[in-house]
């Protein structure tokens, strides 16, 4: 297996537990892998590393237990952070923006944050920031938690068992897959620029 596979193997449940929660669950998650993990343990499941049947309900309690952090991050201190005077990172009106947004698309996009990178970790705490109701929050929390974790790891599971010495071509497919899941950000980038011009 790859030295990727054998890292993730040697740091065990625990360590793929804390990983996908510090993802979503502190604001400098942004880091951590998402997808790539997700498909990587699925791999590795399907070549008998690991039990899938262990991975699936803790990557989903994971991702959903990680987001309640952030959303209660972003509620208790994310405001404050604001509160502060405008520096180049924090702004006073991105707490109004915020809370226009997410009482108009909330639902949809903590659903859909967590296919996208960067958006996955940051969606949660400026929930909470924008004092998202909760039980709409957790509703879609469980929805997209369950289907992003538990999705991702499902399929990749399937691809194992299926594709034959499907473990060398985990570097190429985990750049697909960062690939694919980045795109959004940089179109929406594009699409920024291009109605500001």
């Amino acid at each position: 297996m790859p030295n990727l596979v054998s890292v993730i193997i040697g740091a065990g449940y625990i360590a793929i537990f804390i990983t996908l929660f510090a993802e979503s669950g502190f604001f400098l998650g942004f880091f951590l892998p998402g997808e790539s993990l997700l498909f990587t343990l699925g791999i590795a499941a399907s070549q008998g590393y690991f039990k899938i049947w262990v991975l699936i309900p803790l990557a989903i309690a994971a991702a959903i237990f990680g987001d309640s952090f952030g959303y209660w991050t972003g509620t208790y201190f994310g405001r404050k952070l604001f509160d502060r005077e405008d520096s180049w990172i924090f702004k006073k009106q991105y707490v109004v923006r915020t809370e226009e947004y997410y009482q108009k698309y909330g639902p949809k996009t903590i659903i859909m944050a967590r296919f996208v990178p960067i958006v996955r970790t940051f969606a949660p705490v400026m929930a909470g920031v924008g004092k998202m109701k909760y039980a709409i929050f957790l509703r879609n929390n469980l929805i997209g938690g369950t289907f992003w974790a538990g999705g991702v790891l499902g399929l990749s599971y399937y691809v194992g068992t299926k594709i034959p010495s499907v473990q060398h071509y985990l570097t190429l497919i985990i750049v697909c897959i960062i690939v694919v899941s980045a795109s959004p950000i940089f179109i929406e980038y594009f699409l920024h620029r291009k109605r500001n011009r």
